[in-house]
């Protein structure tokens, strides 16, 4: 998207918060379940089901993303889909997003207007029917974008973590190990010393720029939530933190041990089971149920001396860790 005119993008410094919430707000389009939009101190929702899901996530500039790297849109898709995932791993339908923004003084206008878009074409795509319904707007060093998303069971129990059963299948939906091989290109392509720089994308080849997009805009399988639940899933999760890491908080909480099977995981099993922010989902099924879109990848056992095994190994993939694996430098 070219960009504006200095005249025409003024520095969010330069406007009154009005204004800066009329830019955003003509942006963001109506929800099915929207009873009461932004406009008003609260917005109000339908609850069809009497009860509502309901998880929040905040992305820093620094420790979870760089402006050299991400653009307004990218932003707003990725804040929005990391949270519209977490609503379907407990098999529930999005409803609505409330985006709290905390925004520097030199920011220019276009960028918000373009966080609006990538808030409102993420929930298009992957949970159509929801909405931005509201939010907040301050002023900060650095900028910060926090969500709180809110879903709907439709009569269904929530799908947790602690229901997988020995005898059930492990299955997945989405990609594993993608959104980590685009942070390690970033990381090792686009960087100036410390100092990110720009992605240059002829720089890459087609199986990295992929692997970059599924970083910088995620597409987790949201729908499928529902459609898990609906078959009988017996617990379920978003993997964010890596298939090991996440795999084994569920066979903790369950009191079982995941066997996964390491040629089921791709060309890149160690990336598969050590990578985060892939945000597919992590579902037990009972045997012989696998509803589209799923995949098989191991087998919940009776709990053993090890809560996770690969190929009837211990797996010491520790998983995802920000303050590890992503280095605060600003940028």
């Amino acid at each position: 998207m070219p960009s504006r005119p200095a005249a025409d993008d003024p520095a969010l410094g330069d406007l009154s918060e009005g204004a800066i919430l009329r830019a955003i707000l003509t942006r963001t389009a109506p929800g099915t379940y929207t009873l009461l939009g932004p406009g008003d101190d609260a917005a109000v929702v339908a609850a069809p089901s009497g009860s509502v899901v309901a998880t929040t996530d905040t992305l820093v500039h620094g420790p979870d993303f760089r402006l050299a790297w991400s653009n307004g849109y990218d932003l707003g898709w990725k804040a929005a889909a990391v949270n519209l995932a977490d609503i379907a791993a407990m098999g529930a339908r999005p409803t609505a997003l409330l985006v709290a923004l905390a925004v520097p003084r030199d920011l220019r206008l276009s960028f918000v207007e373009r966080l609006a878009d990538g808030f409102r074409e993420a929930c298009a795509a992957l949970a159509p029917g929801c909405a931005v319904v509201g939010g907040d707007l301050t002023v900060s060093d650095v900028l910060t974008v926090a969500v709180t998303a809110l879903g709907d069971l439709e009569g269904r129990a929530a799908v947790t973590r602690s229901g997988a059963r020995p005898g059930d299948v492990v299955a997945v939906a989405g990609e594993l190990g993608h959104a980590a091989h685009g942070l390690a290109v970033l990381f090792d392509r686009f960087r100036d010393g410390d100092v990110p720089v720009a992605i240059d994308p002829s720089k890459l080849a087609a199986g990295e720029s992929a692997a970059v997009a599924a970083q910088l805009r995620p597409s987790p399988p949201v729908g499928l939530g529902p459609v898990a639940a609906t078959a009988g899933a017996t617990a379920m999760m978003d993997i964010s933190d890596g298939l090991a890491l996440d795999a084994r908080r569920m066979a903790a909480a369950s009191g079982v041990t995941i066997a996964l099977d390491g040629g089921s995981l791709g060309d890149d099993p160690d990336r598969a089971l050590a990578g985060g922010e892939d945000h597919g989902l992590l579902a037990t099924f009972p045997d012989g149920v696998l509803p589209p879109g799923f995949r098989v990848i191991g087998e919940v056992r009776a709990a053993g001396s090890d809560e996770l095994l690969c190929d009837e190994h211990p797996v010491d993939v520790s998983g995802w860790d920000p303050y590890r694996d992503w280095d605060s430098v600003a940028g």
